[in-house]
C-alpha cells in the first residue's frame, strides 16, 4: 500500500485529535448528549452509509426469520435521518442489487466517485454454526444462539486512510459503549471461521484486511456489525425503533467528533 507523506501526516493528526475528543467527551456521551463538538461543519462533510448485502444476497437470517438485509436497510435509513437532522446534508445512502464481488466493488467505486470523507458500512451479525440451536417460532423451525451478543467494528490496513478509519472506529466504539452497548468477542475466538485480531479491545475494533468495501474505498472506512440477530433478546432490541435510534445517536456523536478532527487537521 502506497500513501504519500501528506495524507499520512494528516491521518496521524486526525487520530491524535480523535483520541483527545474521546477523552474530553466521555462525560457528555455518558449523559446521552449528541453532537457536542462545535468545530465540525456538517454541511461540508460527506458521509456514505453503505447498506450491507442486497435483496438477492440477504446475508444472515435472524432467530425469527428476518433477513439481515432488512435490518441493515432499516438502520441505515435511521442513521441517514439522524445525520441529516444534525446538518449532515451530504449523506449518501449506498444500496446495490445482485450478488458476488461485482456488487461489492461497485459500492467502493460509487463512494470514491462521490469523493466522500467517511464510509460506514452497516451490517448485523450471526455466529458460527457450531453455536446454532433450533427453536420453533410462528410454526417454523429457526436457528438461534443466545450465547453471544453485542456489536463489532472492523477496519482494514489495506484502506488508504487506515489511520483515519481506526480513529473513527474508536470514536464509534466508545460512543456505543457509553450508551450501554457492549462488543462481541465472538470474532476473536480461536475457532474455524473466526480468529480475528483485536486492534482495540476497549472499543471492540477488529482487523479484517480483506473486506472489499473497506480496502478499496479511498476515504476512511469502517464496517459496523450492529448486533447479533440470531440472539433472541438482542434481535428484539435491534428491531425496535429505540434500538435503532440509540445506535444512530452514537454514530452521530462519533461523526461529529471525527468531522471536527478531520476538518481541523
Amino acid at each position: 500500500m502506497l500513501i504519500n507523506n501528506a495524507p499520512r501526516t494528516r491521518a496521524r493528526r486526525v487520530i491524535v485529535a480523535a483520541a483527545a475528543a474521546i477523552a474530553a467527551s466521555w462525560p457528555v456521551w455518558a449523559q446521552g448528549s449528541t453532537h457536542a463538538e462545535p468545530a465540525c461543519r456538517p454541511a461540508d462533510f460527506k458521509i456514505a452509509i453503505d447498506v450491507g448485502h442486497t435483496p438477492e444476497a440477504r446475508g444472515a437470517t435472524s432467530a425469527r426469520g428476518v433477513t439481515e438485509y432488512a435490518f441493515n436497510l432499516q438502520l441505515a435509513k435511521q442513521v441517514e435521518k439522524t445525520l441529516r437532522d444534525a446538518g449532515f446534508s451530504r449523506v449518501a445512502l449506498i444500496t446495490e442489487r445482485g450478488s458476488g464481488r461485482r456488487q461489492l466493488l461497485h459500492r467502493t467505486e460509487r463512494a470514491n466517485v462521490l469523493g466522500i470523507d467517511l464510509l460506514l458500512s452497516i451490517h448485523h451479525d450471526d455466529v458460527q454454526d457450531v453455536y446454532h440451536a433450533k427453536w420453533t417460532y410462528n410454526g417454523a423451525t429457526r436457528l438461534f444462539s443466545d450465547k453471544f451478543s453485542g456489536y463489532s467494528l472492523f477496519v482494514s490496513r489495506k484502506n488508504q486512510s487506515f489511520e483515519g478509519s481506526l480513529a473513527f472506529a474508536k470514536l464509534l466504539g466508545t460512543a456505543l459503549s457509553a450508551r450501554g452497548m457492549r462488543f462481541s468477542e465472538h470474532h476473536g475466538e480461536a475457532i474455524p471461521g473466526e480468529g480475528r485480531q483485536f486492534i482495540d479491545r476497549d472499543a471492540g475494533v477488529y482487523l479484517y484486511d480483506q473486506l472489499v468495501v473497506l480496502k478499496f474505498t479511498k476515504a476512511p472506512a469502517v464496517l459496523l456489525e450492529a448486533g447479533i440477530i440470531v440472539n433472541r433478546v438482542e434481535e428484539l432490541i435491534l428491531a425496535s425503533a429505540e434500538g435503532r435510534e440509540t445506535i444512530s445517536a452514537a454514530i452521530l456523536d462519533a461523526a461529529m467528533h471525527f468531522c471536527a478532527a478531520w476538518q481541523g487537521s
